[in-house]
């Protein structure tokens, strides 16, 4: 069997997949954001944390909650990590030093979703900073997410009220009701593929074949693994993350992961469609997703296994960076998957991809993840654009234009048009400060196309909270550490901010009739007007950067 046909068997097993379970997850979690009934341990948290769970909360109420929540999970990794050499379970001789910088720039980063790391997992992080920081945070990061997405879909589907629901109750039910057990299972089939599930410190010695010795890591694996995956976090316990062979066995293990990155935000139009009384608007959304997606897998899939560009190839296609357990098609789905995500998880490394593959990775990012995108963040952000796609139909045809009932007023247009904005202005003044700074510039492996690609990749993932790195570039620097904690929390909160601002505006309206002249928003033509419109703004935004960078160098 040729790679090509092994890579598209590859995918369409996993589009199967994922269609098998999006009517009933996306069910599942229908009813659990819409439930009125608090389970015992959860009424139990809600004392503890003083929440009234019945009390509902306007946006502005709901987005200081949010905005509470992650800094004091910010503040409490930043101080774990900073002290971990005092408590069980710690590295007696980190390879990297936990600096103040170095452990702010992670805390902001597994805090935001974004799961950067400037460091090698297994030889820097402890155990209990592996489990008791890193992975409680891939939890509720996650359920942040979820809940901001709520919020914002009974924005649209509420009539005449100023109120989103309770974050606090989202929150809990997002990380007890649907996170825990989905992990749980996952992990058993992880730990059955051969990932490892210890509490062995990095003190295993090993006599190898050619008679000297090697020292094999162990850990919790597995059961941060499996979060790392279904909250599209992508923080791996090892350098090389799922290249490894701990985190990542076998060619089926690399199927499940990929599963998982994607499953949450695949079924969550089907809530949507729920909540808001017209499951043809969810088949309408996860449409637009599946179409902008299937486009990325099949030309990443064609620019690696043809392997146009500048990097060595072998057997016809791009082996560079490429566990061969994996091979090239397996690997670019997953490299397609993770950035089209929030995840950020690699099982290959993308610095050594093809010039238009590379393109490929960056592209997704800079969609701003929506096709699925990240747990909450990816239907957030896709509605957000399909309410500048009726706006754009409304001009076309002069009428005041609606979504689901809703009228798009120059105030909602203002606020969707801002939320559109600003990653790329984050991505865009962060790589231009940059490349003008000498000292930066020198953290680049590589110069010329592929230098300016490291640097706009890294804001890239930064800022759209994705996590994964173009490698080849230094970035456990000060000047780094800093200025990309700062894309990835402005990148994170000011979109939230401006989503919920939305939310609580339409919320407040009541519902407009339809008429002859409303646009369909649940037709095949809808579909691909919100498609197009994402894929033309984000050419007009980033193009001439993607000209400069791996464009060029595809070229040379």
């Amino acid at each position: 069997m040729s790679s090509t046909t092994a890579g598209i068997l590859f995918l369409v097993s996993l589009v199967v997949a994922l269609a098998a379970v999006h009517v009933p997850l996306g069910d599942y979690m229908y009813r659990v954001y819409t439930s009125d009934k608090h389970l015992g341990g959860e009424r139990v948290i809600y004392r503890l944390i003083g929440a009234d769970p019945k009390a509902e909360q306007t946006w502005g109420a709901y987005a200081r909650s949010v905005l509470a929540f992650s800094a004091v999970s910010i503040l409490f990794l930043f101080v774990l990590q900073l002290v971990q050499g005092r408590l069980p379970l710690h590295l007696n001789d980190p390879a990297t030093p936990m600096t103040p910088a170095l452990a702010w720039n992670t805390a902001v980063s597994f805090v935001t979703n974004t799961n950067w790391q400037a460091y090698s997992g297994e030889s820097t992080q402890g155990h209990l900073v592996q489990m008791a920081g890193l992975a409680v945070q891939n939890f509720v990061s996650a359920a942040v997410g979820m809940a901001v997405a709520m919020a914002f879909v009974r924005g649209l589907a509420r009539r005449n009220t100023g109120e989103l629901g309770n974050f606090w109750v989202d929150l809990v039910r997002g990380c007890g009701r649907i996170l825990l057990p989905l992990s749980v299972i996952g992990a058993i089939v992880l730990i059955a593929g051969g990932v490892i599930q210890n509490f062995a410190l990095h003190d295993q010695v090993v006599s190898t074949i050619a008679g000297g010795s090697q020292v094999i890591p162990g850990g919790p694996v597995a059961s941060q693994e499996v979060i790392k995956e279904l909250g599209t976090n992508g923080g791996g316990f090892f350098n090389v993350n799922s290249a490894h062979p701990f985190e990542n066995p076998t060619t089926w293990t690399n199927w499940i992961q990929i599963f998982l990155i994607l499953v949450i935000a695949f079924s969550l139009p089907r809530t949507f469609g729920r909540m808001v009384g017209s499951k043809k608007q969810g088949y309408a959304i996860v449409a637009v997703m599946g179409v902008i997606a299937t486009i990325s897998w099949s030309l990443t899939l064609l620019f690696q296994l043809q392997a146009h560009g500048t990097v060595p190839t072998a057997v016809g296609s791009a082996m560079e960076g490429v566990e061969q357990r994996f091979g090239v098609a397996d690997s670019a789905v997953f490299a397609a998957s993770t950035t089209l995500t929030s995840t950020g998880a690699v099982n290959s490394f993308h610095d050594s991809y093809t010039s238009l593959g590379g393109m490929m990775t960056l592209f997704n990012m800079q969609l701003g993840e929506v096709a699925p995108g990240g747990v909450g963040s990816g239907l957030y952000g896709m509605l957000i654009l399909a309410v500048i796609t009726v706006f754009i139909a409304g001009l076309m045809v002069g009428r005041t234009p609606e979504y689901l009932g809703k009228k798009i007023t120059p105030r909602e247009i203002k606020l969707a048009a801002t939320y559109f904005l600003i990653t790329p202005l984050i991505v865009l003044t962060g790589t231009a400060v940059a490349m003008a700074m000498p000292g930066q510039r020198a953290s680049m492996l590589n110069t010329g196309p592929h230098g300016l690609s490291e640097v706009l990749y890294a804001f890239t993932s930064a800022a759209n909270n994705n996590g994964s790195a173009f490698a080849g570039i230094t970035v456990n620097t000060e000047w780094y550490n800093t200025a990309l904690g700062l894309a990835m929390v402005f990148g994170r909160f000011l979109p939230i901010i401006f989503a919920l601002a939305l939310a609580g505006s339409l919320a407040r309206q009541g519902k407009t009739p339809e008429s002859i002249g409303t646009l369909p928003t649940h037709r095949p033509q809808f579909v691909g007007m919100v498609a197009g419109v994402t894929l033309i703004l984000v050419a007009l935004t980033f193009l001439p950067m993607l000209a400069l960078g791996p464009l060029a160098e595809g070229i040379h």
